[in-house]
C-alpha cells in the first residue's frame, strides 16, 4: 500500500485505485513549503477532528478534486454549510462500506473546535480495512485501553501513530499504543511542526525497535509502500 506524507498529520493512502486523504494541512506549515498543496489529489477527505492543523487544506481540496469529507456529524455538517455537500458523516462505533473498503470512526481522547470557534464534535480516528489491506490512524489521542480492542478485532498492515508528545500520545505512549494494535509497522505523525511537539528522531526509531518495532519518519513529500 503507497503513503505519501504531507507533513504533520497530513498523509495519503492508495487504497483499491482511490486516494485517501488524511487530515490536510499543508498551507501554512513551514516544514511543508515545498509542497505544491494544488497538486495534491484525494478522492476521500477524512478529517478526524476539527482543529485548523487538521483540515486548514480541507475545504479547498475537495473543490479542486471533488473528493468525498468523511469526519465526525458535526465536521461534516460544518462543511455542508460552507457548499461542500459531497460528505459522509460518522460517529464512535459507527462504520461504513465505501467502494475502496470499509471505514470505522474509533475513540480519541482530545480536544476539538472549528476554526471559527464553533462546536467540533468529539475527536476520533479512523480503522480501514481493503483487499489491500488495513491501517489504523490514531488521530490527535492519548493512549487509551480502546486501542486494545483494535489490535483484537483487525489485523493491521501499518499504524499511523502521534508520536510529539505535549498535547498527544509521546514517544513511550505510542510504543505502547503499537503493542496494544498489535502492529510492527508506524508511521510517525504530529512531530516537529511546533516547538514543543519536536522529537529526537533517531532516539524514537530506536526506542520502538527496542520493542520490535518500525517507526517510519518520512519528509513531507516523501512515499514508502508498507505492506
Amino acid at each position: 500500500m503507497k503513503v505519501t506524507y504531507y507533513g504533520h498529520s497530513c498523509f495519503a493512502a492508495q487504497v483499491a485505485n482511490k486516494t485517501l486523504l488524511f487530515d490536510p494541512f499543508i498551507t501554512g506549515n513551514e516544514l511543508a513549503k515545498a509542497i505544491d498543496v494544488k497538486t495534491v489529489h484525494a478522492d476521500y477527505i477524512l478529517i478526524s477532528h476539527g482543529h485548523a492543523d487538521h483540515m486548514a487544506d480541507a475545504a479547498d481540496i475537495a473543490k479542486r478534486t471533488g473528493a468525498t469529507i468523511v469526519s465526525n456529524y458535526e465536521i461534516t455538517e460544518w462543511f455542508g454549510k460552507q457548499g461542500l455537500q459531497k460528505t459522509h458523516p460518522l460517529n464512535h462505533g459507527g462504520g461504513w462500506q465505501f467502494d475502496f473498503g470499509h471505514v470505522k470512526f474509533v475513540n480519541a481522547i482530545h480536544s476539538s473546535s472549528l476554526p471559527d470557534g464553533t462546536y467540533g464534535g468529539n475527536p476520533g480516528g479512523f480503522v480501514v480495512e481493503s483487499a489491500d489491506g488495513n491501517f489504523y490512524y490514531s488521530g490527535d489521542t492519548a493512549l487509551t485501553m480502546d486501542m486494545k480492542l483494535i489490535g483484537e478485532s483487525t489485523r493491521l498492515t501499518f499504524a499511523a501513530l502521534c508520536i510529539g508528545d505535549n498535547f498527544t500520545m509521546g514517544i513511550n505512549d505510542a510504543v505502547k499504543a503499537a503493542e496494544f494494535v498489535r502492529c510492527r509497522e508506524i508511521l510517525g505523525l504530529h512531530y516537529n511542526t511546533f516547538p514543543p511537539i519536536k522529537i529526537d528522531g533517531p532516539a524514537a526509531i530506536e526506542k520502538f525497535k527496542a520493542a520490535q518495532q518500525h517507526l517510519h519518519l518520512l519528509l513531507p513529500g516523501e512515499s514508502l509502500n508498507l505492506g
